[in-house]
């Protein structure tokens, strides 16, 4: 999409929006039961939480509140909180991962599930510094709460890389990796070589800031390996994150590709960009939120 191009889309996306310009945030309309719906024209439009609500240790409670208010059905949900409601030590964790309650994890997918947010991706951080057992549990955990895959950052020791991938093949379950401004398709690539369920998590803003061109060819040659995309808006040559529509990455292409193609695919919004004085976290949210969903329209 040209810059002119990129202008109109936006001003016609303002244009469709309520006069209070984002204000009103998007609620659960109609029955007192109904549930929130993401999913737009076969995309589930999705949000990395509580990372895009400014933290990792937000309560579960408020997190699962503040998505069904923007009317979100699908997350990538950190483990923070799920280990915080499973009861988890602050200290020596790890041996307390070995015989974790996986019971309470099921509560926790029922609770999030009834109120109509699907976990479809688990963030694990630190997980390529987890014990075998550790590793078993994770993997325990992410199929439990109802998620398709996990995600983690990408590492680049090959060992690591290959030594994850051994357990997911063995639980038969994708991991998306995560890269920044400095990953593009050779690294994703080498990961792919060592493990069948070795996966992207494409953030198309970070792959733009990284001059790695546009993301609609890698995705389109290996979406069958890609978890998720990260939605974003960066410059090129490591640019800055911008609100929706202001910057060079092509969100609205990248949304209608997996539209048009079917895949399952999460759209899930990451957001990173400052919030301006006259607005907060959640109106802006709703603003991005909004963007995609006038995309795919």
């Amino acid at each position: 999409m040209s810059s002119k191009s990129r202008r109109e889309f936006v001003q016609l996306t303002l244009a469709a929006l309520p006069a209070a310009g984002f204000l009103t945030i998007p609620s659960r309309l109609g029955a007192a039961d109904a549930k929130p719906n993401s999913k737009v024209a076969g995309v589930q439009l999705g949000l990395n939480v509580p990372y895009s609500f400014g933290g990792k240790t937000m309560a579960e409670d408020e997190i699962l509140k503040n998505c069904v208010q923007l009317g979100l059905s699908g997350v990538e949900l950190r483990t923070q909180p799920v280990e915080a409601f499973l009861g988890a030590p602050k200290e020596k964790i790890s041996d307390w991962r070995k015989s974790a309650p996986m019971d309470r994890a099921k509560e926790f997918r029922k609770k999030w599930n009834d109120a109509g947010v699907l976990i479809e991706i688990v963030k694990v951080d630190g997980l390529f510094k987890m014990s075998d057992e550790e590793l078993d549990y994770a993997f325990t955990l992410a199929k439990t709460l109802g998620g398709r895959a996990i995600s983690t950052e990408i590492s680049h020791m090959e060992a690591e890389l290959k030594r994850v991938g051994q357990f997911a093949d063995k639980h038969q379950f994708m991991v998306g990796y995560h890269g920044h401004a400095t990953t593009g398709p050779k690294e994703w690539e080498a990961a792919f070589a060592l493990a069948k369920f070795n996966g992207a998590n494409v953030d198309i803003g970070h792959f733009i800031a990284g001059d790695h061109g546009s993301p609609v060819p890698f995705i389109t040659k290996y979406h069958d390996r890609v978890t998720h995309v990260h939605i974003k808006d960066r410059k090129v040559h490591n640019g800055g994150n911008t609100p929706f529509g202001e910057g060079d990455t092509p969100i609205a292409e990248v949304l209608r590709l997996i539209r048009d193609n079917k895949w399952n695919i999460q759209a899930t919004i990451e957001f990173e960009y400052k919030v301006p004085a006259d607005s907060d976290r959640m109106k802006e949210l709703a603003r991005a939120i909004q963007f995609c969903r006038a995309a795919l329209a």
